[in-house]
């Protein structure tokens, strides 16, 4: 007992060692090694909070004001996805405000308040109204319009319908325009110099903030898209509202069909289209990739640089940003003679918190292991159950390719499903992204009841009375029964885990500015309302991974669970992996070979548009959490005897991610 204390204890202090380490190096690269300062605001709205981050370069002062611009970041992001955008602009002198906007970060404004129309196109360019009849109402759920009408803008010319309860387009700058408004002003910010970028969601966000300031003392200079949507002329009062400098970042494999104009794949036919050679202002024979048409000095500049990456990817895309940076350099007269935009450190500060989020993760087991060597905890430690009822390789190996295709052929649809069209209370499930995956974890959670109780029938006819200890459910004692009191006590254990992972958390970003994440927002501290969220949405996860690791951990087991030692771990796990992952593998493939072919992306072949773009666009960040969880989950069932620490742990994390930062009504 001694002698697994202290290797916890080791353990524990060396992956913290890794965790702060980690956080000052990647803390030192954000403030530019002393030369930028980096702070947090607030802004105070009708609606709600705003928060903000700000890259202040020690250069900029109110004698030597500096160019400022404003990043707004994508859907189910927050402002720390600007962060290789906001280091490299303000290591060239620029101050650098970036937002979390409506609905994402710690913002208090829900993303409802940017506000909607109760219609939409197939294809908006802005051209849709009341008056000549091409709109299509929309019926279902608030979200559903919320998602369904980012692309329209509070600037367009036509006039959008109300609905019966009042709802119209608001502020489809979702706080940008708040935020402008504060950079402009700023004493050490020169309001001639400013520019705006946005990716994703963001460019919406982008081009409503430019057309707010047009014609004022401080319109922007240039605007960056970073994977955006482009509008006609005449989807805009253009006679008074004007964009200086525009410059495209397109994504070659985008997966969100509006980005690439609803075309099938981004190639030459999609440059020389009617909207882009309007765009660029040019013939079709005269378009072309990566050039600049137009001019900087009357703020007619256009250029379509195509960048060899996918939607999400191109926020931190070196030739993107070092693209943007020249492009401010003529626009805004940014530095980049002292610093070549080549020379970029963005991704190293990026590398470091992966680092430290994989080792503040990984701690878990560490104190895990502590709180198993006391009296209380120790009891959550059971025997695995007899190894003489290991299934056959070959009904493993059946029952896992079962559970991989229907996580295959349910993952695309109800997952969009949820995410609009599920009749859920709006006021109480509030996570966009959220209840697309709740409405996956219910189906499956069904199937999962359905075939446990079948299983164990079967095994009770049969006089086998271990069923519920086979299962991971059930303890050593009573074999035959829910371990409900394993349950408790595993539930306090994961508990203790979770208030310590918390308090790391919450040091780390009260001394760095920094969160655990990796480009994307994986933990973030929680404010009242996404507490409330996560208390809202850990029930139906945790029943979820209970199950899951309850078909995949115990009642799959196969006889490298009774193997000691890192090899019986590896032998174990893998399997556990291909049967937690695999289906989410299968997916990729379908999604990313026909799309890599130049063909069109899988879901938007299969399915159509309407299931490609954000759960699509997801899998790059959901395949890497599932094989952390299989890696948890498996250490633990080998460790306790159950599944449930395991499950519970993984449940916590899972449910933390999608209300910690993502987008909230």
């Amino acid at each position: 007992m001694k002698h697994s204390r202290k290797k916890a204890v080791l353990a524990l202090v060396l992956l913290l060692a890794i965790v702060f380490g980690c956080m000052f190096a990647a803390d030192r690269i954000q403030r530019g090694g002393g030369t930028i300062a980096v702070t947090e605001g607030w802004i105070e709205t009708d609606v709600g909070d705003l928060m903000y981050k700000l890259y202040t370069p020690k250069t900029a002062t109110a004698e030597t004001p500096a160019p400022g611009v404003l990043l707004l970041h994508g859907y189910q992001n927050d402002h720390e996805t600007c962060a290789a955008y906001a280091i490299e602009l303000a290591r060239r002198g620029a101050v650098v405000l970036c937002l979390d906007e409506y609905g994402h970060g710690s913002t208090t404004a829900g993303l409802i308040n940017r506000g909607y129309v109760n219609h939409k196109v197939t294809v908006n360019y802005g051209e849709d109204s009341a008056e000549d009849g091409t709109f299509k109402t929309i019926g279902g759920q608030t979200r559903y319009k919320v998602m369904m009408n980012f692309s329209n803008l509070s600037f367009f010319d036509k006039h959008y319908t109300t609905d019966e309860d009042g709802n119209s387009m608001k502020d489809s700058s979702a706080g940008g325009s708040y935020a402008y408004a504060l950079l402009a002003a700023m004493d050490n910010v020169d309001p001639t110099r400013l520019a705006i970028s946005g990716h994703s969601m963001g460019t919406w966000s982008s081009w409503t903030v430019a057309a707010n300031f047009c014609g004022t003392d401080v319109e922007p200079k240039a605007v960056v898209l970073q994977c955006g949507e482009l509008f006609r002329d005449s989807a805009y009062d253009s006679a008074n509202v004007h964009f200086n400098n525009v410059l495209l970042l397109q994504a070659k494999y985008d997966e969100f069909s509006y980005f690439r104009d609803y075309k099938n794949v981004v190639d030459d036919s999609l440059l020389k289209s009617d909207l882009r050679t309007e765009f660029l202002g040019c013939t079709a024979d005269e378009a072309a990739w990566n050039t600049t048409y137009g001019s900087f000095e009357d703020g007619t500049a256009r250029r379509m640089e195509l960048l060899n990456t996918n939607h999400r990817l191109t926020t931190h895309n070196a030739h993107g940003l070092a693209t943007a940076l020249d492009w401010f350099s003529e626009t805004i007269g940014l530095d980049t003679t002292t610093l070549a935009p080549t020379d970029q450190v963005a991704m190293s500060k990026e590398t470091l918190v992966l680092i430290a989020m994989l080792a503040a993760v990984a701690s878990l087991i560490a104190v895990m292991e502590l709180l198993l060597t006391t009296p209380f905890f120790s009891k959550a430690v059971q025997p695995l159950p007899s190894e003489a009822s290991v299934k056959p390789n070959g009904a493993w190996w059946r029952g896992a390719v079962i559970t991989m295709l229907l996580a295959a052929a349910t993952y695309p649809f109800m997952t969009q499903l949820g995410h609009g069209l599920l009749p859920l209370p709006e006021n109480i499930f509030r996570m966009t992204v959220g209840n697309g995956f709740l409405s996956w974890y219910l189906l499956l959670i069904v199937i999962m009841l359905v075939t446990s109780i079948i299983g164990y029938q079967k095994n009770k006819k049969r006089g086998v009375l271990d069923g519920w200890q086979s299962m991971g459910l059930g303890t050593a004692a009573a074999p035959g029964k829910m371990g409900w009191g394993l349950l408790g006590r595993c539930a306090l254990l994961v508990l203790c885990m979770l208030a310590y992972l918390y308090v790391l958390l919450l040091v780390c970003e009260k001394a760095f500015l920094l969160d655990f994440r990796f480009i994307w927002p994986f933990f973030k501290t929680f404010d009242a309302a996404r507490f409330g969220q996560f208390c809202v949405y850990l029930p139906v996860f945790a029943l979820f991974f209970i199950l899951n690791n309850s078909k995949i951990m115990a009642s799959a087991r196969c006889k490298a669970t009774y193997q000691p030692g890192f090899k019986g771990f590896l032998g174990c796990w893998w399997r556990n992996a291909l049967m937690m992952v695999g289906g989410i593998l299968i997916i990729v493939l379908i999604e990313y070979i026909p799309f890599f072919m130049n063909i069109a992306p899988g879901a938007d072949l299969l399915f159509g548009s309407t299931f490609g773009g954000p759960f699509m666009s997801l899998l790059i960040l959901f395949v890497p959490q599932v094989l952390v969880f299989s890696v948890l989950c498996t250490y633990t069932y080998r460790r306790t005897g159950s599944v449930y620490a395991g499950a519970l742990t993984a449940a916590s994390l899972a449910c933390w991610i999608v209300t910690g930062g993502s987008s909230m009504l």
